[in-house]
């Protein structure tokens, strides 16, 4: 089986690369390593992929859709793992044009790709995963988990509403062209070689630095952490029953378990051996106040079942740090 992943030597990409070639699949990865954080880290994430056989690494920007929908017809992967999108909600309050590339015309130029696909060498449309967000929820109370079926309220950020937005092009697209299509909604994401923009690894930076962490929303927010591994054994499961010709579904992939921002400030304290300095502020525009994922459509596809609680995946994310920037 060829796989193609796009955002390959992204956090959540480059960790399912390692999955599939762990499989001995042949794995075709995209990115452009952009400059959001430092490309020196996806640079590393790429260079573990590269001392495998099965690997190639493709620089192209999925925004221009020439090169990519000439690779997808070259190569004709069996499956396509888009998971490559401008992250982050705070800085899309500056950046908003570079959400509309990444995640409106990226997210078309893949749905091209795949549907051209078949025209090319005469063959089938690949499966599509894609990588949607827990975003698309918008701010609501927890009176119980998130679920696929929940009326989705006004995105409280534009990267959310690119995320949402990506998701109604992919169902247009499995209707009109019969494209098999899984969208699953990320929740927070953590782990080793993880974002530096995301809070458990800013906080651990500023930790170790001695340098005082920022604490939003008074630290009255929750979040459904999910350990990437946790989260690539779901992708995994995607990919191994994938959707109908003309299916487009939906899924949540969290950790179910949605803990406090003070919680897991504790549990980082604990980990690294320190306690941090704390500035107390508002919540910043965009933000949320809590995630929490039902994941009971996923496990009854796939057996879906987080292992990892917090408490044992922030120690190694710490140890991993650790080592990375040697201190």
């Amino acid at each position: 089986m060829t796989v193609l992943v796009t955002g390959a030597a992204g956090f959540i990409g480059a960790a399912v690369c390692k999955r599939l070639l762990a499989r001995n699949e042949r794995v075709e990865g995209v990115d452009n390593f952009n400059a959001y954080y430092d490309p020196a880290l996806k640079e590393a994430r790429a260079a573990q992929l590269d001392i495998h056989r099965g690997f190639t690494l493709h620089r192209l920007d999925i925004a221009e859709p020439a090169p990519l929908a000439a690779l997808v017809a070259e190569l004709q992967p069996t499956t396509v793992v888009h998971l490559a999108a401008q992250a982050g909600v705070r800085y899309s309050i500056d950046n908003p044009f570079a959400y509309e590339r990444s995640n409106l015309a990226g997210h078309l130029s893949v749905l091209e790709a795949c549907r051209h696909a078949a025209d090319a060498k005469g063959g089938r449309a690949p499966q599509l995963v894609y990588a949607s967000s827990s975003s698309v929820y918008g701010e609501r109370p927890i009176d119980g988990p998130f679920r696929e079926t929940d009326a989705l309220a006004t995105p409280a950020s534009l990267y959310a509403a690119t995320k949402r937005a990506g998701e109604l092009m992919s169902a247009t697209y499995s209707q009109l062209y019969g494209l098999s299509q899984t969208g699953l909604r990320f929740f927070t994401v953590y782990g080793p070689w993880g974002r530096p923009d995301m809070a458990v690894y800013a906080f651990t930076r500023k930790i170790l630095g001695g340098v005082p962490i920022e604490v939003y929303g008074q630290g009255d927010m929750a979040r459904d952490f999910t350990y990437i591994d946790d989260i690539v054994d779901g992708v995994m499961g995607v990919i191994g029953a994938p959707a109908a010709p003309g299916e487009h579904r939906l899924y949540n992939i969290g950790d179910s378990r949605p803990i406090g921002l003070m919680r897991m400030i504790e549990v980082l304290e604990s980990a690294i051996g320190r306690e941090a300095q704390k500035i107390f502020l508002p919540k910043q525009p965009g933000d949320v106040g809590a995630t929490y994922a039902d994941i009971s459509r996923l496990r009854a596809l796939t057996g879906y079942s987080p292992q990892v609680t917090l408490e044992e995946g922030l120690p190694r994310f710490v140890d991993w740090y650790r080592a990375f920037h040697e201190v």
